[in-house]
């Protein structure tokens, strides 16, 4: 079976050396249409990812990666204290882009030194930062597919699971070793997720690719199918995990724990690589507040009456009593002890025990 396009990021996104450009697969209008919108320079970069054509803390973490690598190609003649100048200025303006997710943010500081060390050693800044992105692609790869198999095992037969949002690469990797490869029946409930219906568009078409059934909810239904017992399990991913265990994810991922935990339905985090070590608790996540209008239409034609305004926190936090349990491509924790993912050294291939 053929692991459906969301799975491996580099069969959505990629670098042309040849032209310089970056390719980034629409997520706005995928799956109903398959289209590359190709960035030349580093503000088409940041547009695709403050306008959501790319989404995911990996997917526009690379592609910020790459942008620097077009930033540095366009001053690859250029003094050497004037390509560092202009990469420092290409990595604090795609900072500015997406301010919650962390991913984003680690790349582009392991990317600048990357950039400063090649042109201090006379070398090519353009191929040493298009390297080291290529590296994190296939390196995230490899964690999606340990943190969703990982998470496989977490799943008994029967299981129904709620999701919010779209959870990435280890979500397709856990639905398809626990439905295909260990032959697990299973039902997945998907939200929609206003306003860019990532659980509409996006979870669904590759749980159905793999062959997992899915439900389609309204984000206001849950609470109700809650009580009436329609799932056992709540799985999410996150954009920003903090040491004590918060997690920062789309907006509503919150008030879905508040619910699992009043109806005693485990709350499993697909934590891809763990915390963020420079961020200590839930409090110290920057939560991004996008622009109002985006919640005042509906696939793009408006729906609230003029006048009417608008707020959009696009991520909310949610404290570790509220997380079952956070999954890493390292194995799986207790949210409280997150932070020991830090010093576990080498990614064992199986599944720890829960620590008590």
């Amino acid at each position: 079976m053929t692991l459906p396009l969301l799975t491996r990021r580099g069969d959505t996104l990629r670098y042309d050396r040849e032209r310089g450009i970056v390719l980034v697969l629409d997520r706005r209008r995928y799956p109903h249409e398959t289209v590359f919108v190709e960035c030349a320079d580093v503000a088409a970069v940041g547009n695709a990812i403050t306008t959501m054509v790319v989404q995911g803390g990996p997917p526009l973490a690379y592609v910020a990666g790459y942008g620097l690598a077009l930033a540095a190609r366009a001053w690859k003649d250029r003094p050497s204290d004037a390509q560092r100048a202009a990469i420092i200025q290409a990595a604090e303006a795609l900072r500015r882009t997406r301010p919650t997710a962390d991913d984003l943010h680690q790349i582009i500081e392991h990317a600048l030194a990357r950039a400063d060390a090649a042109i201090l050693d006379g070398d090519d800044a353009e191929t040493a930062l298009a390297d080291f992105v290529d590296a994190q692609v296939k390196r995230g790869d490899k964690v999606a597919e340990r943190c969703g198999r990982n998470a496989a095992g977490l799943l008994t037969e029967g299981d129904q699971i709620l999701t919010h949002c779209f959870a990435g690469a280890a979500l397709n990797w856990m639905l398809y070793v626990a439905h295909v490869e260990q032959a697990k029946p299973l039902r997945l409930y998907a939200t929609e997720t206003r306003p860019y219906l990532q659980g509409a568009r996006l979870t669904a078409h590759q749980a159905l690719a793999i062959g997992v059934p899915v439900t389609l909810l309204t984000d206001n239904m849950p609470g109700f199918c809650f009580a009436r017992g329609m799932f056992n399990l709540y799985i999410t991913a996150a954009d920003r995990i903090a040491l004590d265990g918060s997690i920062a994810n789309k907006v509503g991922t919150y008030q879905y724990a508040v619910l699992a935990q009043r109806h005693h339905v485990p709350f499993y985090v697909l934590g891809y690589d763990g915390p963020d070590a420079a961020t200590p608790t839930g409090a110290d996540i920057p939560i991004e507040e996008r622009d109002p209008s985006e919640v005042l239409e509906f696939a793009g034609q408006r729906s609230a009456p003029p006048g009417a305004e608008g707020y959009y926190p696009a991520f909310d936090v949610t404290p570790p009593d509220l997380v079952s349990a956070i999954v890493t491509n390292r194995g799986i924790y207790r949210s409280q002890r997150i932070a020991d993912y830090l010093g576990d050294g080498e990614a064992p291939l199986d599944i720890i025990p829960l620590a008590q």
